[in-house]
């Protein structure tokens, strides 16, 4: 993957919402990561910084809002590009994710060609060029 090629993240604890996503940039030129928790993901994201967060509000140990809040805090973190996802869709959630800085959320089920069209608007991810072949 060349290094101009955007990276996209989720945090979401559920695997099939995880799988989701990486079908979602499959025919995306990305850099894909995926994460179970938002302490793996802060582990990680502390030397891989994302153009583009997606983020699950209900999750286990620590809620996507809470996280997103702590993240605004980090030096850098402060206007990195955050699409609030939940399976609950709830106007105090979208407030509170407005309020700190979300530039969307999206209710589950998600679409696919929605959540493309997301990350090609906040990223400027290009389709995969196809693989010229070659003669022998």
């Amino acid at each position: 993957m060349n290094s101009t090629a955007p990276t996209i993240a989720v945090i979401d604890d559920s695997l099939s919402v995880r799988q989701f996503f990486q079908r979602c940039v499959e025919p995306l030129a990305v850099d894909f990561k995926a994460y179970a928790s938002a302490s793996e993901a802060m582990d990680s994201l502390g030397t891989h910084q994302p153009e583009l967060l997606f983020l699950d509000i209900i999750m286990p140990e620590k809620d996507g809002l809470t996280f997103l809040q702590e993240l605004r805090r980090i030096a850098g973190w402060e206007h990195t590009k955050v699409i609030v996802i939940s399976s609950k869709d709830y106007m105090q959630d979208r407030a509170i994710a407005k309020k700190l800085g979300a530039v969307d959320f999206v209710a589950k089920p998600m679409n696919t060609q929605a959540i493309r069209d997301l990350i090609i608007l906040h990223t400027g991810a290009r389709q995969k060029q196809s693989k010229p072949v070659k003669d022998g």
